[in-house]
């Protein structure tokens, strides 16, 4: 499977359509991939707590529309990191009766939206994502086509920035029988030590693939981490990023895991 994280590197001077107009036409010159991901809430900003209201967005908003175009004119599976989801008039509002979320989107190489994961961990403290998004509920696995270089469907976990801190929703992606997992993300500088070792600590213990793309740049007085990788599933850096803007395409030997799980049968040991 050939994949392509894009490090999306952006401040608060650039207007949201542009920047959308932007990433779209980076997305547009990665056909030949397989899977291309975008970071977490790279549109909207993902530290602009203040803007999210006004900057959120159904499913068939102006970020899915384009992203849906690029993904189809593209001909790959395009997980176009995350929006702030605005529920439709009359529809449900959540546990909280907020009717926002941190929703991610996938792609096919049609357009066609293959599937959406609501974050379920929410970052802040009591502050930011918990006052003013809903959670998410639904563990997500998703069959994706490999249309560019052929092969079997890959079965694709998604997960989103602080949910990399939460182990067990990774244990639950694995029962459902992911082979990579996605996971964009608006991870800071000021921890991206812990966002490079729970990366690896996530695909060494689950044996999975992890793809982690994050934000470069600073927004709302926040210095992204960037350092966006892909980590094998016995833990090895495939590709990493630095702190700007970046592109990293690398192959994943997917047909190969259950060889990686068969020599180190680690998981066939679990108790609990």
């Amino acid at each position: 499977m050939r994949v392509a994280v894009v490090q999306v590197e952006y401040g608060d001077g650039e207007p949201v359509r542009d920047r959308i107009e932007r990433v779209a036409a980076q997305v547009r010159a990665l056909a030949g991939h397989d899977l291309v991901v975008l970071p977490e809430l790279w549109a909207p900003e993902g530290f602009s707590y203040r803007l999210w209201a006004d900057r959120a967005e159904t499913l068939d908003g102006p970020t899915a529309i384009a992203m849906s175009a690029a993904a189809r004119d593209a001909g790959v599976v395009l997980h176009a990191g995350s929006i702030i989801e605005r529920a439709p008039d009359g529809a449900d509002r959540g546990a909280q009766g907020r009717g926002l979320w941190n929703t991610s989107l996938v792609f096919g190489p049609d357009g066609a939206l293959l599937g959406t994961y609501r974050k379920v961990h929410r970052f802040g403290f009591g502050e930011g994502e918990p006052k003013l998004l809903e959670a998410g509920e639904d563990v997500v696995v998703l069959d994706v086509p490999q249309s560019a270089t052929g092969g079997d469907a890959v079965r694709l976990g998604l997960a989103t920035c602080y949910d990399l801190r939460f182990p067990e929703l990774f244990r639950r992606l694995l029962d459902a029988d992911a082979q990579v997992v996605v996971m964009p993300a608006a991870w800071p500088a000021a921890r991206v030590g812990h966002w490079t070792l729970l990366s690896r600590a996530r695909a060494i213990e689950d044996q999975v693939f992890v793809v982690a793309c994050n934000t470069a740049g600073t927004h709302s007085g926040h210095a992204m981490g960037g350092a966006s990788q892909v980590v094998g599933p016995s833990g090895e850096v495939l590709a990493e990023a630095g702190d700007g803007a970046q592109v990293l395409s690398v192959e994943l030997d997917v047909a190969g895991l259950a060889g990686v799980r068969g020599r180190f049968p680690v998981l066939a040991d679990r108790r609990l």
